[in-house]
């Protein structure tokens, strides 16, 4: 799938053409260039122009748009930036994840100013993960105003807010918007109102569709009648010419009656009551989507309806294969079938998208014909392919020979990547889709999905480890972990929500949120006493004395410290030795900033004792350096000065050229405030000593 808010559709494109739109487009190009009533009243307002392509399901307003921006792209040295703003199902796009989007589009598109590379204008102000919306598109706008004149497609728009929170404020920018009806509230907006097609231009549409046969050229007045049926509406048109090019022996006025004769089934022929009721009578688009229905054999109805499942209505042969338990050569086959019929949107020529004007009435038709039982486990299958291929994006990434790299050459060759640049590929392309199918699943599953579901969010957690940097996939971790949380707290899971409450809290913590990481950190600690899980509990209580350590809260830290430290030692010593030992010396560390000597030298001291014990000798000589620097600070010279050489003499055995010289150079400036200069000079000696022999390696090896 091509990623929505940077990949352009080729002109035309779509269930049906741009034909006979001609005046649409010279209205549109004449709205551009015009000045508009605030500017020829002197008073321009501080905003992009906005220009509105507003029309029925079917209408053809997105590939109008599509056409339109084509034809004027160049003059937007910037870029084209494309967003969905209704995802599949009628749910309007949180305004954050479309901005995070367009945002991350910017960062990978040409187009930025002289100089300057694309991350620096569209990431210089990126906010972090789990930020307020209104700053997260506070910075898309910005970006967008340094980027320049740019062009902004928002498709599927669903109320005048959305334009409103991402538009720029910049006249040299211009937002092309499509929707189903007008939009208050945004000042200066251009409509273009599109309604049916003319007669003429409708006919040639259909005639098109049709494929070779004569039936439209020799019957144009049936053919003028089918065209007032589909209400001149050109996805109508296509749906129906597709009709009458997979039945060639059909009549035009065959065609008529069966149109006038399709609709949803009534609720006695449903599976579903409720999803065969209609209050109204059916419309052209519904009649010709339906007649097209009632048309495929039974294999192919089933694995249309099941397409209503795609994620952000993405489709290709594995998910389709996976959606109708059928073979990829089965799959492509179908695929094909329904883009010649026009109920699907050709992306290449292995993959394709839902039309959104048809989104509903698979759903509707899903409802109608599906028990619910085979949905879930088309769900579910389609579910398992997705973390299948997931595994193997990231096992690809694996050394040679590694057990992953073993299944990975176990898998089927559809599911395999041959190379980690396929696999990245791969994931970046499909990520909108692959976020899409975890917010489903997340959504839908209560239980019955939540395995798969919990499998998918950690199998693409780990992609993106391996692919993308931890900065470009911050704000997707930050989402799959919240999801996590949602699925755990759902079920009941104290162990999972507090391992995602922690996720949640060093992202948080990354990006210096101290406030919203230590309200993480204090319900993962809730969490974890409730699962008892006490690895969990002690992380989570060092985290929050690291929290208030960096927040300069020292008496905080040293108690979050001490209960992470009492809880640690309550557990068997020998698995936690290393904990213990790092923790003392944190203790160490905050109680030195607190000038509080002697809880500072205790702390430092036990350190140095674990670290003994622990046969690591740099970190014993780096506390034991500590103790000393205390030692002076409290006027105990004389123990300052024996225990640094102490220090030194265990840093000199670990090895550790670069500890030995820091800790030799600190005890002679210990010895000079000492007034020893003597042993001072012995220090400097010594360092410089250790210094030449490294000074010589690295000359040669630039030699």
């Amino acid at each position: 799938m091509t990623d929505q808010a940077v990949q352009p559709a080729a002109a035309g494109s779509g269930p049906h053409s741009c034909t006979g739109r001609d005046r649409e487009l010279r209205a549109l190009r004449a709205d551009l260039e015009s000045a508009g009533l605030h500017t020829m009243s002197g008073r321009p307002l501080p905003q992009s122009r906005v220009l509105l392509i507003a029309g029925a399901a079917g209408s053809g307003r997105t590939t109008l748009a599509e056409e339109f921006v084509r034809q004027v792209a160049d003059r937007y040295p910037g870029g084209v930036l494309r967003a969905r703003l209704t995802e599949p199902g009628g749910t309007p796009v949180p305004t954050e994840r479309t901005a995070r989007d367009l945002l991350a589009s910017l960062a990978r598109s040409p187009g930025a100013g002289p100089g300057r590379r694309p991350e620096e204008d569209a990431a210089a102000q990126d906010p972090p993960p789990g930020a307020d919306p209104a700053d997260v598109a506070e910075a898309l706008r910005s970006a967008l105003e340094r980027r320049g004149r740019v062009l902004l497609f928002l498709d599927d728009v669903a109320d005048s807010e959305q334009i409103l929170d991402l538009a720029p404020e910049s006249r040299d920018c211009l937002v092309v918007a499509v929707s189903s009806g007008p939009l208050t509230g945004v000042p200066d907006v251009r409509p273009c109102a599109l309604g049916g097609l003319d007669r003429a231009s409708a006919v040639a549409l259909l005639s098109r569709q049709a494929g070779s046969s004569p039936r439209v050229t020799v019957d144009p007045r049936s053919a003028e009648t089918l065209v007032e049926q589909c209400g001149a509406l050109p996805a109508a048109l296509t749906l129906l010419g597709g009709w009458l090019g997979a039945h060639p022996k059909r009549s035009l006025l065959d065609a008529s009656r069966a149109l006038a004769e399709s609709g949803p089934p009534t609720p006695e022929e449903s599976h579903s009551a409720e999803a065969g009721r209609s209050s109204a009578a059916p419309d052209p688009l519904e009649r010709a989507f339906w007649l097209v229905h009632d048309s495929l054999s039974r294999p192919l109805g089933r694995l249309l309806r099941l397409l209503a499942l795609a994620p952000a209505g993405f489709v290709d042969p594995q998910l389709a294969s996976a959606l109708g338990g059928c073979s990829l050569s089965s799959a492509h086959a179908a695929l094909d079938d329904y883009e010649r019929l026009g109920l699907l949107r050709p992306l290449d020529s292995a993959h394709y998208q839902v039309p959104g004007c048809l989104d509903p009435l698979l759903r509707a038709a899903s409802a109608a014909h599906e028990q619910p039982d085979e949905v879930l486990l088309a769900r579910a299958r389609m579910l398992e392919r997705l973390v299948s291929r997931l595994q193997a994006c990231r096992a690809v990434c694996e050394p040679s020979g590694s057990e992953a790299r073993r299944q990975l050459a176990g898998m089927p060759r559809a599911l395999r990547f041959l190379h980690p640049l396929e696999a990245r590929s791969w994931l970046r392309t499909r990520r909108p889709a692959l976020l899409s199918a975890v917010r489903a699943a997340v959504a839908e599953g209560a239980g019955e999905l939540d395995t798969l579901a919990r499998r998918l969010v950690s199998a693409l957690a780990r992609a993106f480890d391996v692919h993308e940097a931890p900065e470009q996939a911050a704000a997707d971790r930050y989402e799959l972990h919240e999801l996590v949380l949602l699925v755990a707290e759902r079920n009941g899971r104290h162990r999972e929500r507090a391992a995602a409450l922690l996720n949640l809290g060093d992202l948080d913590a990354g990006t210096d949120r101290w406030a919203e990481a230590l309200v993480r950190y204090r319900a993962a600690l809730d969490a974890a006493r409730e699962g008892e899980d006490e690895w969990a509990a002690g992380r989570a209580l060092e985290s929050l004395g690291d929290s208030y350590a960096e927040l300069a809260d020292w008496d905080r830290a040293a108690d979050w410290y001490g209960r992470a430290l009492e809880l640690r030692l309550a557990r068997d010593e020998h698995a936690d030795r290393a904990a213990v030992a790092r923790l003392h010396g944190r203790v160490g560390t905050v109680h030195t900033r607190a000038a509080r000597s002697q809880e500072a030298l205790r702390a430092w001291r036990a350190a140095a004792a674990a670290f003994r014990r622990l046969r690591e000798p740099a970190a014993r000589a780096r506390a034991l350096a500590e103790v000393a620097a205390v030692q002076e600070q409290v006027g105990r010279r004389t123990d300052a000065l024996r225990t640094y050489g102490q220090a030194c003499a265990v840093s000199r055995g670990a090895g550790d050229v670069r500890l030995a010289v820091e800790l030799a150079l600190r005890a002679a400036e210990a010895c000079e405030r000492a007034g020893s200069l003597r042993d001072a000079r012995r220090y400097r000696t010594a360092a410089a000593r250790l210094r030449r022999p490294a000074a010589g390696t690295a000359g040669a090896a630039g030699d």
